[in-house]
């Protein structure tokens, strides 16, 4: 395999296709179509991760819908149309320090680009919930419109993360005043 570096994607026995979004000395973070940020030594990565799909990831039941699903997947996750949403870059390399409140309890130190991506996750599965919402033949109007308030009073309270977004056209958007 060629070297690792952010942004590089890469394929899981278990977990199939997914893009490197952190890379330190010691750990790269790999965020996975379905299965979403797994964390890997590097040390053991190269025996983990290859550049190429395993022959098990499309073998199954019906393999060619599995292989169709795979490979639109694999070209959304590469052309970026999906889990590509850039941190700001004066986040980039950044650390979350977490205090807390006694002396004697130890603190915990999170890289900021996991920290957003996992912000993203949210605000992507909020999206899902709201198209499935909408398209729901189950619920009436009503109901529909109830549960959409609902999910705009979560990006409001989320609004507080919008300043690791590059783009504003990505952040969080709560109800607005009439």
């Amino acid at each position: 395999m060629e070297t690792f570096h952010n942004g590089k994607v890469v394929y899981h026995a278990v977990f199939g296709a997914g893009r490197i979004v952190n890379l330190e000395e010691e750990r790269m973070a790999v965020n996975f179509i379905r299965d979403g940020l797994k964390i890997f030594l590097t040390a053991d990565a190269e025996d983990e991760l290859s550049d190429t799909p395993f022959e098990n990831e499309t073998s199954g039941g019906n393999s060619d819908i599995q292989s169709i699903k795979e490979a639109i997947r694999e070209v959304l996750y590469e052309e970026a149309l999906v889990g590509a949403t850039p941190l700001a870059s004066r986040w980039e390399g950044g650390e979350m320090v977490l205090k807390p409140g006694s002396a004697n309890l130890q603190g915990k130190s999170v890289p900021i680009d996991i920290f957003f991506h996992k912000i993203v996750m949210i605000r992507n599965q909020l999206r899902m919930l709201e198209q499935n919402i909408n398209a729901s033949k189950g619920l009436s109007d009503r109901e529909k419109v109830d549960m959409q308030q609902y999910i705009t009073r979560c990006y409001g309270s989320l609004t507080t993360f919008n300043i690791f977004f590059a783009d504003k056209a990505d952040w969080f958007v709560g109800a607005r005043s009439e």
